[in-house]
C-alpha cells in the first residue's frame, strides 16, 4: 500500500470524494469529521502516514489540531498537510508555525493535492536523519530524537523549525538563499513567499535565546550559521 491517509474534514461529500481517490491510487483511508475525532483517529493503530486536516472545524480549528498532534508522543512526526477555503498569508504562515508541512487552499484539483501529498510522503520517508549528536557552542541537538537543548535546557521546536535549525547547523559557513530553505525545508512544492521564512528564523532565534546569534543575516542574499561558535 502507497500510505494510510487520515482526511479531516466536516464536509463528508469532499470526505467521500477524497477517500474514492485516495484509495483509487493504493492508498488507505480514515476520516473524521470534528477536531476530537481526528485526534483520536490519529492515535489508532496503525498510524497514518499522513493527516489532511481542514483548517475550519465545528468544535476547533485545525491549527489547533495540528498543535495536539505536534504535543503527542505517538503523532509528533507525522505529516500534516493543511486544507483551507482562506488564502490569507498570515493563516499559512500560522499552519507552519504549528508544525504543518504544507498547505493547500480550495478550491483544488485532486490531482494536484495527490501530487502535494506523495511529496510530503517522499520528504517524511527519506533517510532516517543521522543518530549522533550535534554540538555547537551551547548547543546540543540530537536528530534521531528530534530534540535540542540551549546550555543545558530543552527547546522546544516545531517540526519544522527542527529541520530549519538542522539545515542550517548541517550547511554551517555556508550562505542560504530564502529560496533555497523554502526548497529544502518546506519542500518545492510548498506554494508560501520568502517572508515566510523570515518569520520562522525570528521565531527560531527566539527561541534558541543567545545561542539564536549563532544564525546570521546577510541582508539581500540569506542566512548563515556561523562556522564557530566563538
Amino acid at each position: 500500500m502507497a500510505g494510510l491517509i487520515l482526511i479531516v474534514d466536516d464536509e463528508k461529500d469532499l470526505v467521500s470524494t477524497l477517500e474514492y481517490n485516495f484509495e483509487r491510487e493504493g492508498y488507505q483511508t480514515r476520516s473524521a469529521l470534528s477536531g476530537a475525532e481526528a485526534i483520536e483517529q490519529a492515535q489508532k493503530n496503525p498510524l497514518p502516514d499522513l493527516v489532511l486536516l481542514d483548517l475550519m472545524l465545528p468544535d476547533t480549528t485545525g491549527t489547533e489540531v495540528c498543535r495536539q498532534l505536534r504535543g503527542l508522543a505517538e503523532t509528533k512526526n507525522i505529516p500534516v498537510v493543511m486544507l483551507t477555503a482562506k488564502d490569507d498569508e498570515i493563516d499559512r504562515v500560522v499552519g507552519f508555525e504549528v508544525g504543518a508541512d504544507d498547505y493547500v487552499t480550495k478550491p483544488f484539483s485532486v490531482r494536484e493535492l495527490m501530487l502535494r501529498v506523495r511529496a510530503v510522503l517522499r520528504r517524511s520517508q527519506s533517510a532516517p536523519p543521522p543518530s549522533e549528536e550535534l554540538l555547537f557552542g551551547a548547543l546540543r541537538v540530537d536528530p534521531s530524537a528530534h530534540q535540542v537543548w540551549n546550555d543545558g535546557d530543552e527547546v522546544t521546536l516545531t517540526a519544522l523549525e527542527f529541520k530549519l535549525l538542522t539545515t542550517l547547523l548541517s550547511r554551517k559557513g555556508r550562505v542560504q538563499t530564502r529560496k533555497q530553505l523554502l526548497d529544502d525545508v518546506w519542500g518545492i512544492q510548498a506554494d508560501v513567499s520568502t517572508r515566510t521564512v523570515d518569520t520562522h528564523v525570528k521565531r527560531l532565534r527566539q527561541k534558541l535565546g543567545e545561542a539564536g546569534e549563532y544564525i546570521e543575516t546577510l541582508r539581500g542574499v540569506g542566512y548563515r550559521f556561523r562556522l564557530h561558535a566563538e
